[in-house]
């Protein structure tokens, strides 16, 4: 599905499209994959949905260009849509947009089972991958570096890359959070010089300490079963597919599991999002019926949380049930 190519999934690019396509995040891509392969068992004559995982940036870029045939029907994202990507696709003509949560996810940070059994602190963690952790250059070359307490080994991180909604989570659940304990005025930096504040406490270092890892997860695992000292970042559900190669590591104390990111002791928390243009529900055939689908699969005992979703809250589901139910746009005054 993912290796389908966009002028197939576009009818050429002009005409009308029979098939469903999506776009974006690499942690979602696996759910909305499942649930695309068993809306194709129920329904065998449709075509397959074509999936592509892109980045939820990315992803937004190709979503937010247009209404139509020549652009997708879905943005799985990884976070939730910023109010200037809300601003391009409204210019673009896709103003009614349905957001749906489908579930929580955790950024895990992990090592191979053979790896320094790291236990670290969001201080940490900014502290090794920041550009310029208190304002100065980071020359960091060891975890001992960053804290006593760590072993001596070489500071190498695989993760996301900047265009990924796993990198921007990271950056505002993980990094910010150890910035402003460890610069008490990084806090009222973010209102008073936004650039500043982005610049001190979310830019990641490129002298090669973290390494963009791309969009494609597990490359990551492979990369820790080749380097036992390295750290990987990715979403809490490559790591639960990948129990046997690679173990979670703690943050402030707490491993990453389910049952500590469900209810939020786990740092690294955040919502997973489908975005849909309303004006492609009654104009792409099958769009609406993946969507009930969805609504279906993603409860605590259902197979996208064996996949490794973490379902959200009752309230939450009924709630983006209802949205998919009634066709409710969201409001662009709730973004930011």
């Amino acid at each position: 599905m993912a290796g389908a190519c966009r002028d197939q999934a576009n009818g050429g690019g002009g005409g009308a499209r029979d098939q469903i396509s999506a776009v974006g995040s690499s942690t979602v891509y696996p759910f909305t994959t499942m649930v695309a392969e068993r809306y194709v068992a129920a329904n065998p004559d449709a075509k397959a949905p074509v999936i592509e995982s892109t980045g939820t940036g990315a992803g937004m870029k190709l979503f937010c260009a247009g209404i139509g045939a020549a652009h997708p029907d879905i943005e799985d994202a990884s976070r939730r849509m910023k109010a200037s990507e809300y601003k391009d696709c409204a210019k673009n003509g896709a103003r009614d947009i349905l957001e749906i949560q489908v579930g929580i996810d955790g950024i895990a940070f992990a090592e191979a089972k053979n790896g320094p059994r790291m236990q670290l602190t969001p201080t940490d963690i900014y502290r090794a991958i920041a550009a310029s952790p208190g304002g100065k250059p980071n020359t960091a070359s060891t975890w001992r570096d960053v804290n006593p307490a760590l072993p001596a080994i070489p500071i190498q991180v695989y993760g996301p890359p900047a265009t990924s909604g796993t990198r921007d989570a990271l950056a505002e659940l993980i990094m910010t959070k150890g910035c402003e304990a460890s610069n008490p005025a990084a806090k009222p930096l973010a209102k008073s010089d936004p650039d500043a504040h982005k610049a001190l406490c979310t830019r990641v270092r490129e002298d090669g300490a973290y390494v963009d890892a791309g969009e494609n997860d597990n490359l990551i695992v492979q990369k820790l079963q080749s380097n036992p000292n390295a750290l990987g970042v990715f979403g809490y559900s490559y790591l639960e597919e990948n129990r046997d190669a690679v173990n979670g590591v703690a943050i402030d104390g707490v491993a990453p599991g389910y049952a500590a990111i469900a209810d939020g002791r786990y740092p690294g928390s955040r919502p997973l999002y489908l975005y849909v243009k309303k004006a492609h529900l009654s104009a792409i055939p099958g769009l609406a019926d993946l969507l009930k689908l969805y609504t279906t699969v993603w409860g605590p005992e259902g197979p996208l949380v064996r996949r490794g979703l973490i379902a959200a809250p009752d309230a939450v589901r009924a709630r983006s049930a209802r949205i998919i139910a009634e066709r409710t746009p969201l409001d662009p005054a709730e973004l930011h």
